[in-house]
Order: C-alpha cells, then sequence, then structure tokens
C-alpha cells in the first residue's frame, strides 16, 4: 500500500472508530490510547506545570466522551476536536484563575499573557473555513509537513502553501482589527 493510500485509510478507519464509540461509549477507550499524548503534549507545552496539564488532559477526556454524540466527522482528524477543547480548557482555566487574583495579585492589564494571545489565536483559527483550518493545525499544531498534509486532503503541494498563506493573511487581519 502507498503513502497516499495509507492516509486516507487511517482517516477512515478513525472515523470508523469515532463511529463505534458514539454507539458504544465504551469503545472511547481506544480513541483515548490513540490520542492522549498528543493532547497532554499540547497542554503541557502551554501551562508548564505538570498537575494542571494533567487536570486539563482529563478535563477534556471528560469533556469529549460527554460530547461525542455532538462530534461530526468533517475529513481533519479526531485530534482537531480533542484540541480544539484543549485550548478552551486552557483559557477557561486561565480566566478562572485570574478572576480567582485578589485584586493586588491581578496582573497589570497592559501585561500581555502568553495564554491569553494563545486562547485568542485558537479563536481565531477555529473561525477559519474547515481546508484552513485543517492546514493550520496539521503544520502549527500538529506540526507535520506540507507534503504530509497534502498528502491527508488529496491535494497538491501547492494548494496547502496557498490554504496556508491565505489562513495566515486572515488571521494577521483579524488580529489587527481585535487590537485594542
Amino acid at each position: 500500500m502507498s503513502a497516499v493510500e495509507k492516509v486516507p485509510a487511517t482517516m477512515n478507519a478513525e472515523r470508523l472508530l469515532v463511529e463505534a464509540a458514539q454507539r458504544d461509549p465504551s469503545r472511547f477507550a481506544e480513541l483515548y490510547e490513540n490520542n492522549f499524548d498528543r493532547v497532554y503534549a499540547f497542554i503541557a507545552r502551554r501551562v508548564r506545570d505538570r498537575d494542571v496539564a494533567e487536570d486539563l488532559t482529563a478535563e477534556v477526556f471528560q469533556q469529549a466522551l460527554a460530547n461525542l454524540q455532538r462530534f461530526e466527522w468533517r475529513g481533519v482528524p479526531f485530534a482537531a476536536w480533542l484540541l480544539r477543547m484543549a485550548s478552551n480548557a486552557i483559557a477557561d482555566r486561565w480566566q478562572r484563575s485570574g478572576r480567582e487574583l485578589p485584586a493586588e495579585a491581578a496582573p497589570e492589564p497592559t501585561v500581555d499573557s502568553g495564554v491569553e494571545r494563545t486562547a485568542g489565536l485558537a479563536k481565531l483559527v477555529e473561525s477559519l473555513p474547515d481546508d484552513q483550518r485543517a492546514v493550520m493545525v496539521g503544520r502549527f499544531v500538529d506540526g507535520r509537513t506540507v507534503r504530509e498534509i497534502a498528502t491527508e486532503l488529496r491535494r497538491s503541494e501547492g494548494a496547502i502553501k496557498q490554504l496556508q498563506f491565505r489562513a495566515l493573511r486572515t488571521l494577521r487581519a483579524q488580529a489587527r482589527s481585535n487590537r485594542p
């Protein structure tokens, strides 16, 4: 089997696994096993506190299991859905911790937080068209090459580069318009 045939087969296998878990929640364990390391690493790189990363990872998978029936297959990896939840969980944790701080301990409003930027960027990426979002997640979250994404999405490498360019242009414009 060629590399081109393996990617759709892998995506199809993942889709079948998701559908099986939607019918029988006990099948979610395999999705958990397949995606735990990626979700944990994603969170751990952003929060840099092992206990918080573990808590947030557990929250993401609890939320995924609770909302699995609402998941719709759109041709992007299941991990993209989980990582979106992880981004939201990080942003929620940051907001909760910010509200819980006494006024004198709260950071200055002029201080720019990396977590806040990450959460804001995640929301902007979420607003992109599906194909542009898939490219951005693949390139910058999953760290895959243009060639790998092109194979997965069954597009040319030039098309993937164009989608990435358009997505970055859109994100830049949205980020500028959201500045105070």
